[in-house]
């Protein structure tokens, strides 16, 4: 429960000297008074939405403050402080809130939703809990360069309830890293007590069992934050590990302004009014002759002018304007690919050696590409791709993982925030449902939003036909395709995996590379054994032909030629190889030719990618066609077991009937 007789501000000096206790007090008023401008704009319509810090600013002021300016913070909705203490023009601020061209987002998003890299600061998305593993990703850069730098995570007492809240302590405890973990109790997750969100007597309880250091701390008390924040830091940059902290506050104003604050009891607001960390700070610098009144009323003054002139500014700028050029343009950081052609000897590799083959060239190519994922390192993984990877890369660089898929996935993008590479492999593309927000929310919206790339590439062991049941052999490459942002790439033969997975590391945008597991051992073709990429985008002609034109990708590829052999059928058979984007001109010049088309997916039929490029064909090619385009897919149905009912489920023994009926038009 809530302490509802929080105990009076104690403050200790602890022989801080008097600049830097009036340096604490400016920037504690910076924010208050910031958000009481803020809170008149919103009356007046000016912005649409505010989360007040009113009452927390202690938190976020003492602990940047506490912090070398290089050291980086993850905030949340109540951290204004941190932005202000780290000095962002407030031009910027303001413009950001009423979604000008030149805030952090262009007016793609709002609040604190942003990035500002150049001050450390990397804001949170609506889903709270993602952001503590993005803070672990720039901790593991950091302890792999031996920098001696530490970095903090903010997050809210609701959140604490997230899987994503536990994925992150249970990872940065396992591999102990340089993170502060700072949790903002301030009493509500919006209307609901912490008495209906935790059972335990503190939140700082649960970084017990994953094996931190945790305590407790008054965070309204600024000095109290400030020198706790000091001391831990200087500590766990000479020995890096996790810790918690818990600071107890408690929060003025609703949730977002709309929300109000009428389920508080009037009592409660009471008590936290008289525990104000602004108002007692001041009291305090008063009564020990540190500040006197007309410095204060200076401060002021100054504050409030430099707000006023920064919201005439922005105020004069014009609203933005919806350019779709730009628009589309920003949904990908910029990338030229430089296609390197294979040269000197090939060899006859199976699809899981081209694939190994192209990790370790990758490897070698990118010092700083680290490689994560469940059993990868000793074991070589389940289906032994990294096997001897530990030998000539080193556990720093080939890391087992937890089973923390998600938390996995949002240190790639902390590693990749700080120049890093990295390489996720998901142990069966089906498990990566776990850690699904960390991609679609975090990965594939970065570079619109903020201009950010995240360089991750996600290996995904995916597809039916090896009686592994519904939970082992999903096809969930439509899941992402749908995506802006992601990049869907899924070779079918050993040549173009090798290539694709070169080209992808090439890549600074995040990458979900499918791997048909039936092909891993099956089957086998010509590899260079030199450095190559193949270029992401753009399909290949597999078979050559006339009279019909199946498009497909994967396994899909092989079942067509198959098909197409024992028919005697002269058909063009175009492997897409990439998903998103797809090569829609590829598309269009084998219908035009061939007149007649088939899309074979192994995914289900409801809304997969083939109705996609169905829909593509009959809205652009429809005077080409001499016959319906012809969806053949699995069933929708989960993935069975039972030999008899996945060949069923399949769509291969039903490729050659459609075929067949496609032609007599």
């Amino acid at each position: 429960m809530m302490d509802t007789s929080p105990k009076p501000i104690q403050f200790q000096r602890k022989g801080i000297r008097k600049e830097k206790l009036k340096l604490l007090y400016t920037n504690l008023l910076k924010p208050r008074l910031i958000e009481e401008k803020m809170l008149s704009l919103l009356r007046q319509g000016k912005i649409s939405k505010w989360f007040s810090g009113i009452g927390q600013e202690a938190i976020s002021v003492g602990t940047t403050l506490a912090l070398e300016k290089d050291e980086w913070l993850f905030t949340m909705h109540r951290n204004l402080g941190v932005f202000t203490s780290r000095e962002i023009p407030y031009e910027r601020l303001f413009a950001q809130w009423q979604g000008k061209a030149s805030g952090f987002t262009k007016g793609r998003d709002r609040s604190f939703h942003f990035g500002a890299p150049e001050y450390g600061i990397i804001g949170m998305i609506s889903h709270l809990g993602p952001q503590l593993s993005l803070a672990s990703g720039v901790a593991l850069a950091h302890k792999l360069k031996e920098e001696k730098k530490v970095v903090v995570a903010f997050t809210g007492d609701g959140a604490t309830s997230e899987g994503d809240f536990h994925e992150a302590l249970n990872v940065a405890a396992v591999w102990q890293l340089p993170v502060i973990f700072i949790i903002e109790n301030n009493g509500y997750g919006l209307s609901t007590p912490v008495s209906e969100q935790y059972f335990c007597k503190d939140l700082a309880d649960k970084g017990l069992g994953y094996g931190m250091e945790s305590l407790i701390i008054d965070g309204n008390n600024i000095l109290e934050v400030y020198q706790t924040i000091r001391e831990k830091a200087a500590q766990i940059r000479e020995n890096p590990a996790p810790i918690l902290i818990e600071c107890k506050t408690f929060r003025m104003r609703g949730h977002e302004e709309a929300s109000g604050t009428k389920y508080v009891p009037k009592e409660l607001m009471d008590l936290w009014a008289n525990k104000d960390p602004l108002q007692n700070f001041e009291d305090y610098l008063l009564g020990e002759n540190i500040l006197q009144q007309e410095e204060i009323d200076q401060v002021r003054k100054s504050i409030k002018k430099e707000i006023n002139q920064a919201l005439k500014k922005v105020g004069e700028e014009e609203k933005v304007s919806a350019q779709l050029e730009q628009e589309l343009g920003d949904v990908y950081a910029p990338h030229t690919a430089n296609i390197i052609h294979p040269a000197g000897p090939t060899q006859e590799k199976r699809f899981v050696d081209a694939i190994s083959d192209g990790l370790r060239m990758a490897m070698e190519r990118h010092p700083q590409l680290i490689l994560m994922g469940q059993d990868i390192a000793e074991y070589g993984g389940v289906f032994k791709i990294t096997q001897g990877f530990v030998e000539q890369f080193g556990l720093d660089r080939v890391r087992n993982t937890p089973l923390c898929e998600s938390a996995i996935l949002g240190i790639g993008l902390g590693l990749s925030l700080k120049g890093w590479k990295a390489m996720v492999e998901m142990q069966f593309a089906d498990f990566v449902s776990v850690g699904f927000n960390q991609i679609v929310n975090n990965l594939a919206k970065l570079h619109y939003r903020w201009q950010q790339n995240a360089d991750v590439v996600v290996r995904m062991p995916t597809g039916a036909g090896v009686g592994a049941g519904p939970y082992h052999s999903q096809s969930t490459e439509a899941w992402f395709v749908h995506t802006p942002g992601l990049k869907v790439v899924y070779p079918s033969t050993p040549h173009d995996a090798k290539g694709l997975l070169l080209a992808s590391f090439e890549d600074p945008n995040p990458i979900l590379f499918f791997e048909h597991k039936a092909l891993y051992r099956s089957l086998s073709g010509t590899v260079p054994d030199e450095y190559y990429t193949v270029e992401i985008g753009k399909a290949r002609v597999a078979r050559a032909g006339q009279q019909l034109s199946i498009i497909t990708y994967g396994m899909g590829v092989h079942w067509a030629l198959q098909a197409v052999d024992e028919l005697g059928v002269d058909a063009e058979v175009i492997d897409l190889r990439t998903l998103l984007p797809i090569d829609y001109s590829a598309i269009a010049e084998s219908v035009e030719k061939t007149n007649k088309v088939i899309v074979l997916t192994e995914d289900t039929m409801t809304a997969g990618i083939g109705g996609e490029v169905s829909a593509f064909i009959s809205e652009q090619l429809f005077e080409y066609l001499d016959g319906p385009v012809i969806r053949v897919a699995s069933l929708d149905t989960p993935v069975p077991f039972a030999q008899n009912l996945e060949q069923q489920y399949l769509p291969q023994n039903r490729l050659k009937e459609k075929i067949d009926l496609l032609l007599k038009y």
